[in-house]
């Protein structure tokens, strides 16, 4: 990869959150670019595409890519393939609407806010464990947005796709959030089941819960 630096930009985000992250590298077609996948703690899929050829599609562990490209190297960690058990988004997705980048700094920063509350004081003055507290967070729709142009069903933005976001640093740095009133627009986009957030410098995906229903035959 010719980008180290935005390389180990994503890959040290990602290990900070998860240690023992495996990281998923797919060369981009002809582009001369590759693409990183993550996958978050709370079940978002992370990418960031750098510049550079890749080794086709492989998965290493993300913290033995991270010192190899630390350490000034260029050869490919163990191979983990086995490692990667999740589907990836479609290629071809389609735009729903655009968010300004501050908007959901605003939306990411009340929801840790209330966590923190929530922590503190608890709920209805009752105490509730930390886990039910963030999964509870997680899972809230903060956006929904009505596409217009063709018609469709609304999409729901749930705080996971926001905090994949903001937490991965896609928005960009919080100083030029503050001076440009958000720090880049964000796409909302759709692929089917997947509702992914595409910010300046990454996106975030996530799929949408299919229900099974199971029948006596």
């Amino acid at each position: 990869m010719a980008d180290t630096a935005d390389a180990g930009a994503f890959l040290a985000r990602l290990v900070r959150l998860d240690p023992v992250a495996p990281v998923r590298l797919r060369s981009a077609g002809a582009t001369g670019r590759t693409a990183l996948w993550g996958r978050l703690p709370w079940g978002v899929l992370v990418v960031r595409t750098v510049a550079g050829e890749g080794p086709g599609d492989v998965t290493v562990s993300a913290g033995e890519l991270l010192a190899e490209l630390a350490a000034g190297g260029g050869a490919l960690p163990v191979r983990r393939d086995e490692r990667w058990r999740w589907p990836l988004p479609p290629t071809a997705s389609r735009r729903v609407e655009t968010l300004p980048g501050g908007e959901l700094r605003r939306v990411a920063a009340a929801a840790a806010g209330a966590l923190r509350d929530a922590s503190a004081h608890g709920v209805g003055g009752r105490a509730v464990g930390q886990r039910a507290l963030r999964d509870a967070l997680l899972d809230h729709v903060p956006v929904v947005v009505t596409p217009e142009d063709p018609p469709g069903e609304p999409v729901e933005v749930t705080q996971r796709l926001v905090q994949g976001v903001v937490r991965m640093g896609f928005l960009g740095a919080a100083e030029a959030s503050t001076e440009t009133g958000g720090g880049g627009d964000v796409q909302v986009r759709s692929a089917g089941r997947w509702v992914g957030l595409v910010g300046p410098y990454g996106a975030a995906w996530s799929q949408k819960a299919t229900i099974l229903a199971v029948r006596p035959v």
